[in-house]
């Protein structure tokens, strides 16, 4: 008899455990976008730092963003409990936010105005002036990386919730947590490979010079100098991209106009709903993102009238 219920229990601690699994895999798509743009928006934030100092740098905001979630996924969990009609609210305030970052990037980039390169420009000289104090740049850096990872950590935290909002609490714990580890672990640990990659090519140039396998040193240096900053600019792009997906679907799901319309699209093509699906997302984004981001900068020029 004891046998038995030992077997029914490890029965269901793994039916549970599958079933966490299968959840955890569902979330972790949904957060794509967020963790693309997280990782391209880390690695720019570790350019100027000394190479010698790029390491402490990325070590020390990666701890600030498990602080973050710290707090962030008991506030979560505590609304799920008591308030859960807010979360659809929080996913559609983050799902607009990801759709006008996505547009605003659009923007600066295609419309940028000579103050931005000025900006540019002044930032490179003072970082080429000896009169300045790094350290004090450093912790700057570091203070604005970790307030920006606190908005995509809750939008991580958020968007994983909403997906598992069916769940229990025990699982709503277990999954809000070890996605949070794996994804602090993972996105920082690539920021730190993207950032040195430069800095590793180069000692295998250095090293090819007098050591063995001299060619195959060689061609792996060239090419990690050469990836180096187009996989800088392939993140950026990328990100972006998701961002535009990931808020538009939000959007799709969580409002009833939107989700009955992206439904008639999808029923036009029935042989290739999933990309008619990923268009429509796609396009409630930019047009969410290009009408909030037009309005934050009607507000800025009349509030600076």
């Amino acid at each position: 008899m004891a046998a038995a219920n030992l077997l029914a229990l490890l029965d269901d601690i793994a039916t549970m455990l599958d079933d966490i699994a299968v959840m955890s895999k569902m979330a972790a798509k949904k957060t794509a976008g967020v963790l693309g743009d997280d990782l391209a928006l880390n690695a720019n934030q570790v350019q100027g730092v000394k190479p010698e100092r790029e390491i402490p740098v990325v070590m020390a905001v990666a701890k600030g963003s498990f602080l973050n979630k710290l707090i962030l996924v008991p506030a979560a969990l505590l609304i799920s409990a008591f308030v859960p009609a807010l979360i659809t609210i929080l996913l559609v305030i983050g799902g607009l936010f990801l759709c006008f970052e996505g547009a605003e990037k659009l923007l600066h980039k295609f419309f940028a105005s000579h103050g931005d390169h000025e900006d540019s420009e002044a930032r490179l000289h003072k970082l080429a002036d000896d009169s300045v104090d790094l350290v004090a740049m450093e912790k700057d850096k570091i203070k604005g990386a970790i307030r920006t990872d606190f908005i995509l950590s809750a939008e991580i935290v958020v968007i994983t919730l909403g997906s598992i909002q069916d769940a229990d609490l025990f699982s709503q714990i277990l999954i809000l947590s070890g996605l949070s580890i794996a994804f602090t672990v993972g996105v920082y640990g690539l920021v730190a490979a993207i950032v040195k990659m430069d800095d590793f090519g180069l000692y295998l140039l250095r090293k090819s010079l007098t050591g063995s396998f001299n060619t195959v040193q060689r061609l792996s240096g060239r090419l990690m100098l050469t990836a180096a900053p187009a996989l800088m600019k392939f993140l950026s792009i990328a990100g972006t991209i998701a961002m535009f997906l990931v808020g538009g679907g939000i959007l799709t799901h969580s409002i009833g106009v939107l989700h009955h319309v992206a439904e008639a699209a999808v029923s036009l093509a029935p042989a290739v709903d999933w990309l008619v699906s990923i268009l429509f997302d796609g396009v409630a984004g930019v047009i969410a993102g290009a009408i909030i981001a037009l309005a934050v900068q009607a507000w800025g020029k009349l509030t600076a009238k």
